[in-house]
């Protein structure tokens, strides 16, 4: 069972992400996959960084974080793009945000 940060490119940092959403190994983050694994950062409050995101993605196929170009980072754009937007929770404004630390409107 070997640690995240043994696969190239994924370091202390991503390892401790992945650790703290229940991914605790490479073998886990690779049955798991990019996306899924990635989903699980957003789902549990990490913020949404494209070059994570794609690194992530060269990492598990094996590749330099920085092979990632052309139509090949445009495709992985536009999946980003929709991970963002299924698993981050919508902003809140600075005055629902105080209203919802009191309980005053309903939380989502």
């Amino acid at each position: 069972m070997s640690a995240i940060s043994s696969i190239k490119n994924l370091g202390p940092a991503m390892q401790a992400a992945f650790n703290a959403v229940g991914i605790l190994t490479a073998g886990d983050l690779r049955d798991i996959g990019a996306d899924a694994a990635y989903a699980r950062l957003l789902e549990n409050g990490t913020r949404p960084h494209f070059i994570g995101y794609y690194v992530l993605h060269m990492a598990l196929q094996g590749r330099p974080w920085n092979d990632c170009k052309g139509a090949e980072k445009e495709a992985l754009r536009v999946k980003f793009d929709a991970l963002k937007v299924k698993h981050t929770a919508p902003a809140q404004s600075e005055l629902d945000a105080f209203m919802d630390r009191f309980g005053l409107i309903a939380r989502r």
